[in-house]
């Protein structure tokens, strides 16, 4: 027979004392906004609303004179927000923390000073080993934003210039089918009794999901080439509607292409190269007055007959068909797409300060660490290390080293 448990009158409970993780002291930043002076680039990282943001959290931003002109953000506005606006470049990057919206230009890169922060698109086809050097000899963080996830395991800041480029691609085909720009004068969406412009889609991913969307918006009559079963079937879930869809067969798109008054190009890249599917002979059947849009140009394009063009120079013709080849189109439409990065990049400068830094963060954040390719020396991305036969060094082996 089991006894029952004897407790003493002298037995009492005492509470443990509750042990608190310390939180990490907060950083003041120092910010660096410079102006772009190449690529073409319109965009801003920072809009003035999220300048004063971190203006009123304690963080000193300086602005180079007339950074933001190219989305309408003046000196004036950047000033208001708190903001010191520098007139010199060196002086601009003695901030410990860069942040721009083109690439790391090669005067940009004789200017960083060591083991400083930037935060950067990267550009595969430009970028230059000697920029890479320059980064290792000065030991530099280098974070690629389109490269950053978030806490959906999206890329926000990719996916925002995508929704850009989809959209912008219809409205910008729709303007050179008019004769206003020396199209042959069809209305995208055509009226009652005289049928819309076809558009053929090649690539079902955000910017072809947007580019489709824009142009059943507009009444067009829409056909999607991909040759992922799955991105199609997400592309018309996402929709809401039935549409011509087709896996990338060459007789199936050839036809289609004969039909088509626009064809946008926007398959992703594979191994940073985007895949020729529209060959030279293809294009050559197309109506003539027809429009193409490859928004893949910045990775190579996907139409045999692409070529690069500018904002001042956007189109040329070849076999009559007018082809729209300019890499950054974002920059087009530069405050919307200033004010998308911004959003992004603003909550990621509290969160550094929150934490401590650039290297707590990163340490923090497997998102941020996603957009590492140079880490104080060693370069963090595989692929940029392949294709300059770099030393590559692995980032969270890095970092638990230095733990």
């Amino acid at each position: 027979m089991s006894k029952k448990p004897y407790i003493s009158p002298s037995f009492s409970y005492v509470p443990l004392e509750e042990t608190l993780q310390i939180a990490p002291k907060k950083k003041q930043l120092f910010i660096g906004i410079p102006k772009e002076n190449s690529f073409q680039e319109n965009r801003v990282a920072l809009t003035p609303d999220a300048v004063s943001v971190l203006v009123n959290e304690g963080h000193d931003v300086a602005v180079e004179h007339s950074a933001g002109d190219g989305s309408f953000y003046f000196d004036n506005d950047y000033s208001d927000a708190g903001a010191r606006i520098v007139y010199e470049k060196a002086e601009l990057f003695k901030a410990t923390t860069i942040i721009k919206s083109a690439p790391i230009s090669d005067e940009e890169a004789d200017l960083l000073q060591p083991n400083q922060a930037i935060i950067s698109p990267i550009h595969m086809p430009l970028l230059k080993r000697e920029i890479l050097d320059i980064l290792v000899a000065k030991k530099i963080i280098a974070i690629a934003f389109e490269s950053i996830k978030d806490d959906a395991g999206t890329y926000p800041i990719v996916r925002s210039m995508s929704e850009i480029a989809g959209n912008f691609a219809i409205l910008t085909a729709a303007r050179y089918l008019a004769n206003t720009d020396n199209g042959k004068g069809v209305l995208l969406g055509g009226i009652s009794g005289v049928p819309p412009a076809n558009v053929l889609i090649i690539g079902a991913g955000v910017v072809g999901e947007f580019a489709a969307r824009t142009a059943f918006g507009l009444g067009a009559s829409v056909k999607i080439f991909d040759n992922s079963l799955y991105r199609l079937m997400r592309l018309q879930n996402n929709i809401g509607r039935r549409c011509f869809t087709s896996v990338l067969d060459p007789l199936t798109l050839g036809e289609e292409l004969k039909r088509a008054d626009v064809a946008v190009g926007a398959l992703k890249p594979v191994n940073g190269i985007t895949p020729v599917v529209v060959s030279d002979a293809m294009v050559s059947y197309m109506k003539a007055g027809s429009v193409i849009i490859d928004v893949s140009m910045d990775r190579g394009g996907c139409f045999e007959t692409s070529r690069l063009t500018s904002h001042e120079k956007p189109t040329f013709k070849k076999y009559d068909v007018i082809h729209y080849c300019v890499p950054n189109i974002a920059s087009a439409v530069s405050r919307t797409a200033s004010r998308a990065i911004s959003n992004v990049l603003m909550p990621i400068m509290q969160q550094c300060a929150d934490l401590g830094g650039i290297d707590e963060i990163v340490l923090a954040k497997a998102g941020i660490r996603r957009g590492v390719y140079m880490y104080k020396g060693c370069v963090t991305n595989a692929p940029i290390a392949k294709r300059f036969n770099m030393k590559y060094t692995d980032l969270d082996l890095l970092l638990a080293s230095q733990s």
